[in-house]
């Protein structure tokens, strides 16, 4: 049995996201999602809380024959020990999938085997875009499973990301 891990900030778990659990699921038995940056929220780069996050991820993977555990894994600004410190946050894993340069040079550091995925339709499915759409109000929910977009609405927030975005400047 192969045990995955795969980490993002899932701000919100996108249909991007979504595209590369399944591509992972043809290579892994189980895998362990990890909730970066787990204690942010509340912020326009980080508007949903891990417990969210955790509920967009295990709504939109009910019914998929992947074995999944959604793990939240709090900042840690002492890069030499971050993998101990993911792996001593999550379930055992064989393989790490990321295509992050700095979170590849630390599990390959630290002797874990590394596998990069294959994005999809980056310009577009990226969390940056889809936050951005919720705040101007623009079509975001195609961007997301529908599952994600029964949670944003279920915990307010666009309304949520919309007003953390508000500036209380005078524009000087």
């Amino acid at each position: 049995m192969t045990r995955g891990f795969y980490i993002g900030r899932f701000q919100p778990y996108h249909n991007g996201h979504h595209s590369v659990v399944e591509t992972i699921s043809e290579e892994v038995d189980e895998l362990v999602l990890g909730i970066g940056s787990a204690g942010d929220s509340h912020t326009r780069h980080d508007p949903f809380t891990a417990g969210e996050r955790i509920m967009m991820i295990t709504k939109s993977l009910v019914d998929s024959d992947l074995v999944t555990y959604a793990v939240p894994i709090e900042d840690l600004d002492r890069n030499s020990v971050w993998v101990s410190h993911v792996q001593s946050m999550s379930p055992e894993f064989d393989v790490a999938y990321s295509n992050n340069p700095l979170v590849i040079q630390l599990f390959k550091e630290a002797g874990v085997e590394v596998r990069q995925s294959p994005m999809f339709n980056r310009d577009v499915l990226e969390g940056t875009e889809v936050r951005d759409r919720m705040v101007e109000g623009g079509d975001w929910e195609k961007l997301v499973p529908e599952p994600v977009t029964e949670v944003i609405e279920e915990s307010g927030g666009i309304e949520r990301i919309q007003r953390v975005s508000q500036t209380d400047s005078n524009g000087v």
